[in-house]
């Protein structure tokens, strides 16, 4: 069982930059891999990028690849997306997922979401 709780969203100016959190618990976070999902407003939930077990296998939506970089601390339980040049179409909630295979919309494990809204 693994509980995940994201933090650091909040509302900025196009062109800023944002750093979410993704702490969880269990002594098992090592084990999963991690990514970052996000949900417009009457859109469906879209992947944005995830990471392997290790941190060395690494994937991004092509909306988001060259702004955005997912990463991951083991010993600290936690991932990160750093998300830079943000755009107004960036504005969404942010989930982070879990799953011992491969990331899906359909993965085991997530957070409540956090908020991020970015002004033109």
């Amino acid at each position: 069982q693994v509980q995940l709780v994201e933090s650091g969203g909040g509302l900025v100016q196009a062109g800023d930059s944002l750093r979410l959190s993704c702490a969880a618990s269990g002594r098992t976070f090592g084990s999963y891999t991690m990514g970052w999902f996000r949900q417009a407003p009457g859109k469906e939930r879209e992947f944005v990028a995830s990471i392997s077990e290790s941190g060395l296998l690494k994937y991004y939506a092509y909306s988001v690849k060259g702004r955005f970089t997912i990463s991951r601390d083991n010993a600290k339980n936690t991932v990160y997306l750093q998300m830079n040049s943000l755009k107004p179409e960036d504005t969404a909630i942010y989930y982070c997922a879990a799953d011992s295979q491969r990331i899906t919309t359909s993965s085991d494990y997530w957070g409540q979401g956090t908020q991020v809204t970015v002004s033109s």
